[in-house]
């Protein structure tokens, strides 16, 4: 069996340290997805341990621009701390424990429900929403320059960094979701655009299947949860001195300020 505790400690001492570890399916070829699950559990209650509080759950790696970036062609999931729910639209990269991330804009859903897999569906999702908000999502990687397999970035907790929500509030049921529009510039700049459709066909297909996948384990999305749904746009490195601008159209905007 997978020494998973081994795994868990090597990780927590890379997003402590802002160091990587060698891919760990590179290290273990035995390694399985429920292994790697098991790994990230395990990371998380070290970070419990340093008082951070669960907040939200992550999904990664829906839309295919994504996967072919990656080449990673299958969902992922991750937990969200508060430690990582960025106050306003600075970014300080040390400060917040970055190595080496990237910002992709999502949609995220402010749930009022529960929601427990498995046999979750979209419109159930929807209704479960007090609201979504346009979302940026700095992800990271404890895996050194990003040569993940799904092993590694469901065991790197979705290789999740922080995250940034604008202000704007909506009502999932009023929108359209998959026809959601959003554009992102890079430093005042175009950089990319994309539609809800890029994940799973709906943002809300992604929750639900988040929902599904995470009862299997016995894990629900709780009332008050923040949920990112998956990145709309092709994921891009940020630097110090980058800012992020991203229009949810329909809905309002978000910012991402790297220092």
């Amino acid at each position: 069996m997978a020494d998973r505790e081994k795994w868990a400690d090597a990780l927590y001492r890379a997003l402590r340290d802002r160091a990587t570890v060698p891919p760990l399916s590179g290290q273990d070829a035995a390694l399985t997805i429920d292994d790697a699950y098991a790994i990230s559990l395990a990371t998380l209650e070290r970070r419990k341990a340093d008082g951070e509080r669960v907040v939200g759950k992550k999904i990664g790696v829906t839309s295919k621009a994504v996967q072919d970036m990656l080449g990673v062609h299958q969902p992922d999931f991750g937990f969200l701390t508060d430690r990582m729910w960025i106050d306003g639209e600075t970014i300080d990269i040390a400060a917040h424990g970055l190595i080496q991330p990237r910002a992709e804009a999502e949609i995220a859903f402010i749930l009022k429900d529960a929601l427990k897999g498995p046999g979750v569906t979209a419109e159930q999702v929807i209704a479960a929403t007090a609201s979504i908000a346009p979302c940026f999502e700095i992800v990271d990687s404890r895996i050194a320059d990003w040569k993940i397999g799904i092993v590694d970035t469901v065991a790197d907790n979705a290789s999740c960094g922080v995250f940034v929500i604008g202000e704007a509030r909506a009502s999932a049921a009023a929108h359209d979701l998959p026809a959601l529009h959003v554009t992102v510039t890079k430093n005042g700049e175009p950089l990319s655009e994309g539609y809800g459709s890029a994940v799973q066909g709906s943002p809300a297909e992604a929750v639900a299947w988040l929902a599904n996948t995470l009862g299997a384990y016995g894990v629900t999305l709780d009332a008050g949860d923040v949920i990112l749904s998956g990145s709309l746009v092709p994921l891009a490195p940020a630097s110090a001195g980058d800012v992020f601008e991203m229009e949810l159209h329909g809905v309002g905007r978000a910012a991402a300020r790297f220092v």
